[in-house]
């Protein structure tokens, strides 16, 4: 576990004093770079020692065979994994012949630090050679959101108190050595020396490979040019073989002089495209960013962030740990999907390969939510790729029997990529999921043209899904059957509550869409009586309840299972399922994540807050959090029904999940849903946002933690600024409008410029509910201590 002292706690920055190699595989993920389309993991600029190298493309991946003790008809035959590709970052460093290499010599100082505003990733350090020169590292490396090909790196060594001779070496690095597995499913398969050498060049500054994955067929390039300046006389050298690329430069400092390179790197990939035309692709992004130079760089990065914190920055009065998170996090999730253009979002981003490197649910249901309201072309983009796949969906549904599209659980390029079926293929609610997100973009952004190219495509072959999936019995209620919940604890099961009230939602946003969009629907094949049976069975969608406890239950029959013992399960126990059968997590009731409490969220106009209060109540003893998804959802729920000491510590879980390890899995990459969802407990949680069809509503209430919140969002647009205090809230649109919200209930219509002030009612007191043994958050002490 990384531990509190790691990074010191300042509102705009990220900052690492020391090296610390217990947690450096776990640092890497945290100062990654990325731009959605490239991801550089925060390796040191020498490689070594390093805890997992990781250079990565969106989309870039290798196949490999699923295996299965018995064969089944459907199981996805192959997966997708992503691949760590050539790598640019490095630029090695020899000191009067001896590596610099951070585990010989003396470190005098380490510092790294991540800015925010920059966009950086700046590393200063002072160290003394085992023959007793000293020399002083400085450089500064990006991934560009402006240029979407290209990464840089400014590099400058100095000698310190004497003449040090000192070579620099710039490489390119194909199919580095990566460190075996460690038996945690989560992490990725690794695949040894997946590229295939096609191309070497080297000349002057110039360098350039090209390789093709052996099994994918995917065309990789990458490229390279430098400007070097230091005393006379500096020398270059150029070399290349089929995996690597380097430049040399020798130099003799005197104390205070500088050696500088600026290194720019390019890449390109395709499955289509030919060797002559990625290596031309890869030099043309080159000479773009060779054109504006490194300050040119620096500055369209610090421009694209200034104008992404302006719509986008969350602050907090009385809590300077989460303030830092709450920013991390809105950079991360930025970087996973700024540029990623038709490509998925991982659920690590492009800061390692955890789950190898697929897109789940995730996206759909925490990333895109956030990005909708800061970064909505972003969002475009997302659902574009899901209908860029809907080929491969459409056949996985034929191959189930289904009809419309089966979008997978898990993938890279859009095929199934889950060996495990009742956590993967019957988790059908992907489906609605998707869905989802579209018509939360199409109503937030007005994208009218979006819709009709896109949207309504994806409502209408969800909602076949759903209608052939489930089925109406003999009193005409409709039932979906035999289908997995977020809950992967609870599996293959009876009318999940979420599932269902999902698929309501997805199957009446079709029928809407279709008819405001006839021509298109015409397109699609869709008649009067497809968009009436899918009415009908909206309509009609079962969602089991129990009447005596007075709940709702997560699945038809959830209540009536045996409990698990928790007072039987050790601490150390957790996971549940890196310890227990899941035959035996499946007939219990034990909640891996949240599920009906995430319906409660999603689906909020179908249940009262009685039954939120009830329902919290019942399912908070039941979950245990194995998921890093359920902690920001358990703070939104939490918040509404009153608990804000718990959401408030729910909060800190979401918000410190990679910034203190604490799902011990953070070397893996950084998880990017969890990291939204700092976002997500704070707006939705302790601002109350609610966004359901045309009405837009605030609940705010603050921990006695805080004292102000404030954010901003993009609506229609409207850029509203919304702004929150102890004992009132202010609510103020920045351009644009009119634009109607609603306020605890009440009608507001907010014009420009212009500040509604509206006070904030009292919690209404109700009993803490109970956590499971061992699985009670960490408690955050508020100002009564």
């Amino acid at each position: 576990m990384i531990t509190q002292t790691s990074y010191t706690v300042e509102p705009w920055v990220l900052r690492e004093r020391g090296l610390h190699p217990d947690v450096l595989p776990q640092s890497e993920s945290v100062f990654a770079l990325s731009n959605g389309h490239i991801g550089w993991r925060g390796n040191l600029d020498e490689g070594e020692p390093h805890g997992l190298p990781g250079s990565y493309l969106n989309g870039v991946h290798e196949l490999h065979p699923l295996p299965y003790a018995e064969a089944g008809y459907g199981y996805p035959e192959s997966g997708q994994t992503v691949i760590n590709i050539t790598n640019g970052k490095i630029i090695r460093l020899l000191v009067d012949d001896e590596p610099f290499d951070l585990r010989y010599g003396r470190l005098r100082s380490h510092e790294r630090v991540l800015d925010l505003r920059a966009g950086t990733l700046t590393r200063t350090c002072e160290w003394t050679s085992p023959a007793g020169i000293t020399v002083r590292v400085r450089s500064t490396r990006l991934v560009s959101f402006t240029q979407r090909a290209i990464a840089a790196v400014a590099y400058e060594v100095e000698a310190v108190d004497g003449p040090a001779r000192v070579v620099v070496q710039s490489e390119l690095v194909a199919n580095e050595q990566l460190p075996g597995r460690n038996g945690d499913p989560r992490a990725a398969v690794v695949l040894e020396s997946p590229l295939e050498a096609e191309e070497q060049f080297a000349k002057d500054g110039r360098l350039r490979l090209v390789h093709r994955t052996r099994r994918s067929g995917l065309r990789v390039g990458a490229a390279a040019d430098h400007l070097v300046s230091g005393p006379d006389p500096t020398t270059t050298e150029s070399e290349a073989t089929e995996h690597l690329a380097r430049l040399t430069i020798a130099s003799a400092l005197e104390p205070g002089e500088r050696l500088r390179v600026e290194k720019f790197v390019s890449y390109g990939w395709s499955g289509t495209r030919s060797l002559p035309a990625i290596s031309d692709q890869v030099d043309a992004a080159l000479a773009a960013a060779t054109s504006v130079g490194w300050s040119g760089l620096l500055a369209e990065q610090r421009g694209h962030l200034d104008d992404f914190w302006a719509r986008s920055d969350v602050e907090i009065d009385g809590d300077e740990q989460i303030q830092q998170a709450v920013r991390f996090a809105l950079f991360h999730v930025l970087q996973a999907g700024a540029r990623a253009e038709q490509r998925a979002i991982p659920a690590k981003g492009l800061t390692g390969s955890g789950y190898d490197g697929h897109a789940f649910w995730d996206t759909e249901m925490f990333v895109l939510p956030l990005l909708t309201y800061t970064s909505p072309g972003a969002v475009a983009e997302a659902l574009r790729w899901r209908q860029n796949t809907l080929p491969a969906a459409r056949e996985r549904a034929v191959q189930l029997g289904l009809r419309g599209a089966a979008f997978p659980w898990r993938t890279i390029d859009g095929s199934e990529g889950s060996a495990y079926w009742p956590a993967g293929t019957a988790a059908f609610h992907v489906n609605a999921d998707i869905a989802d997100a579209v018509v939360r973009y199409t109503s937030a952004t007005g994208d009218e043209h979006f819709e009709r190219d896109t949207g309504v495509e994806l409502l209408v072959e969800t909602a076949r899904l759903w209608r052939s999936l489930g089925h109406h019995d003999h009193h005409g209620t409709f039932h979906i059957d035999g289908v997995t919940g977020p809950d992967e604890y609870s599996a293959v099961a009876d009318d999940n509550t979420y599932t269902n009230l999902m698929a309501r939602a997805n199957l009446l946003a079709a029928v809407d869409a279709v008819e405001r969009h006839p021509r298109r629907a015409a397109e699609l094949g869709v008649d009067e009586e497809e968009s009436a049976a899918w009415r009908d069975a909206a309509e009609a969608m079962h969602l089991p309840y129990n009447d005596e406890l007075g709940v709702h239950e997560q699945h038809a029959g959830f209540t009536r299972y045996q409990r698990w013992d928790f007072a039987s399960t050790r601490p150390d126990q957790y996971p549940l399922l890196l310890h227990f059968p899941y035959f035996d997590l499946y007939r219990k009731q034990v909640v891996k994540q949240a599920d009906l409490v995430l319906a409660m969220y999603t689906c909020s106009p179908h249940f009262d807050a009685e039954h939120k209060a009830r329902n919290f109540a019942y399912y908070e003893p039941l979950t245990v959090r194995d998921s890093s998804l359920s902690a920001c959802c358990q703070a939104v729920i939490a918040a509404e029904t009153g608990h804000l000491r718990l959401a408030y510590d729910y909060l800190h879980e979401a918000a410190l999940m990679d910034l203190q390890d604490l799902e011990h899995n953070t070397r893996d990459g950084l998880h990017i849903a969890s990291l939204a969802g700092t976002w997500m407990a704070l707006v939705a949680g302790f601002g109350g946002m609610r966004h359901h069809g045309e009405r837009i509503a605030f609940a705010p209430r603050l921990p006695e933690q805080f004292g102000r919140l404030a954010f901003t969002l993009e609506l229609r647009g409207c850029r509203l600024r919304v702004e929150i205090g102890r004992t009132a809230a202010t609510y103020t649109l920045l351009g644009g409008g009119p634009l109607t919200i609603h306020h605890h209930g009440e009608p507001l219509t907010l014009d420009a410029e212009k500040a509604h002030t509206r006070d904030i009612p009292p919690v209404k007191p109700r009993p803490a509910p109970d956590q499971p043994l061992h699985r009670r958050p960490n408690h955050r002490p508020g100002k009564d201590g």
